[in-house]
């Protein structure tokens, strides 16, 4: 790596420890500082040419696809693209996202019904992919030359306008045999679109159900075609062509090297085609993916954090008011706990165990499903790790356990962070061996506490204070109220 990638790497290693405030309060100020950047292009006349990408409902995950849309629209606006920004949002999106897209984004919105997916019913169908032929609509926008298809997921490194020069039809082949369908250039045609929908309607052949497997087939010949090289007189080609890898980078491959370098065409366009749960745009993306914080980093730049900036400070309260009430009612906040009863010792005990494991257990995965989604990874880690000491305080304070032993897992998820944002690895390999290394050697560090948690919170449970003992003297008339 350049000396300019380290000192970035060790900047990240450095700012992870910002406390939540400080982290919040400088999402805040540039959510406003950017807020008025989408408004530009509003009154911009019409273009040849068009960036696309589309909008459909019903999956888990809209409003992160909502999210990713609008940073990829700002994104490209803020590179200086010279074409419209368009999205192909479906009639059930929210008009409130829409009016967003359109008055802020400064993006065109063209509506459409869902179109019916054939496949929907075969063995090896995903069904998030039900909805995804929505993105033939592209070959319905008649009004350009060209259309540039995007996946919301694309990371765009500079603008890549000469794509417009391209044919009736281009795409990237990241596998051998397949091209991929996170970016493609085409020809808008009523003729092609119509025969599209009859091929759909006569269940034209389709591996995966999706789009991709769709137009895959329906454009066969992509992969003995030329390879695209833009002519410098600046016009356009005809007929089918591939598009060199970098315009099309699977993010996998700089995960093995922690760099790019890809030999063919410019390094123009990050693509994230993974598990869905890696997505760039969620927090926990950065230091898990290295190059996740490169997405929020656009993210900062065009949209902002202003909407989850709210629901962090109400979580951030609340944790501290957790920390702050368990705190001081240490003393008298485990006698909820200790009233006479008839029942066996050894089985209250047992039920007292569980509930303080299971307790400490949710520390841990409770504070993970809270925390906005699409948040800043430093703010989201911040707010995680606030909130694993929130509880974790209160089945300390409750059972009477150590502190150390109990926050022993969550300094070593904060220790894997470091291990894995460490940016001076030679190669994904290397990063990867770190990280298994570490996890070897807290493994008996993490069982050790284990077994100092378990032997503590049999002391506290045998204390007479804290459960009295078979075979004592009856208690006082007053002992079956609370102390």
């Amino acid at each position: 790596m350049g000396s300019g990638e380290r000192k970035r790497g060790a900047g990240l290693l450095g700012v992870l420890v910002l406390s939540v405030f400080a982290v919040a309060v400088a999402a805040a100020a540039a959510a406003e500082a950017t807020a008025d950047r989408g408004v530009k292009g509003l009154q911009t006349p019409r273009r040849r040419n068009a960036y696309a990408s589309m909008m459909y409902m019903g999956t888990p995950r809209d409003y992160e696809f909502y999210v990713a849309t609008r940073v990829l629209i700002r994104s490209l606006s803020r590179l200086g693209v010279d074409a419209d920004l368009v999205v192909i949002a479906s009639f059930d999106v929210p008009r409130h996202w829409v009016r967003a897209l359109e008055q802020e984004d400064g993006a065109r919105v063209v509506r459409v019904e869902n179109l019916n997916n054939p496949y929907k019913d075969q063995a090896n169908f995903n069904r998030r992919f039900k909805l995804t032929l929505n993105k033939l609509y592209a070959w319905n926008l008649v009004d350009y030359d060209r259309v540039v298809m995007l996946d919301s997921d694309n990371l765009f490194l500079q603008k890549t306008d000469e794509l417009f020069q391209c044919g009736q039809f281009c795409a990237v082949f990241i596998n051998p045999c397949i091209f991929h369908t996170g970016l493609f250039v085409l020809q808008p045609s009523k003729k092609v679109f119509d025969d599209m929908i009859h091929e759909l309607t006569i269940g034209r052949e389709n591996k995966d159900g999706a789009d991709q497997g769709f137009i895959g087939s329906y454009f066969p010949d992509l992969l003995d075609s030329p390879m695209f090289h833009p002519p410098i007189n600046g016009t356009k080609l005809d007929g089918q062509y591939r598009l060199p890898l970098g315009y099309q980078m699977d993010a996998s491959y700089y995960y093995l090297r922690l760099r790019w370098s890809v030999p063919c065409g410019p390094n123009s366009v990050i693509t994230f085609p993974g598990a869905p749960w890696l997505k760039p745009w969620y927090w926990w993306s950065w230091p898990v993916l290295p190059l996740g914080i490169q997405w929020h980093e656009q993210r900062r730049q065009t949209l902002g954090y202003g909407a989850e900036v709210p629901m962090v400070l109400i979580q951030s309260v609340i944790y501290l008011g957790i920390i702050l009430v368990t705190r001081l009612a240490r003393p008298n906040i485990s006698k909820l706990c200790y009233r006479r009863s008839d029942k066996s010792t050894s089985l209250i005990q047992f039920g007292l165990k569980v509930v303080a494991i299971w307790s400490i257990l949710a520390a841990y995965t409770v504070p993970f499903f809270l925390i906005p989604r699409t948040v800043h990874p430093l703010l989201g880690w911040a707010l995680y790790f606030l909130g694993t000491f929130a509880i974790c305080s209160t089945a300390v304070n409750t059972f009477l356990l150590p502190l150390v032993p109990v926050l022993v897992p969550g300094i070593g998820i904060f220790g894997s962070l470091l291990v894995m944002a460490f940016p001076w690895y030679q190669d994904g390999v290397m990063r990867a061996l770190a990280v298994f290394a570490y996890a070897f050697c807290c493994a008996p560090i993490a069982w050790t506490s284990l077994t100092k948690v378990m032997a503590c919170l049999q002391v506290s449970l045998e204390r007479e204070q804290f459960l009295p003992k078979l075979g004592d003297s009856p208690p006082p008339s007053g002992f079956n109220k609370l102390y």
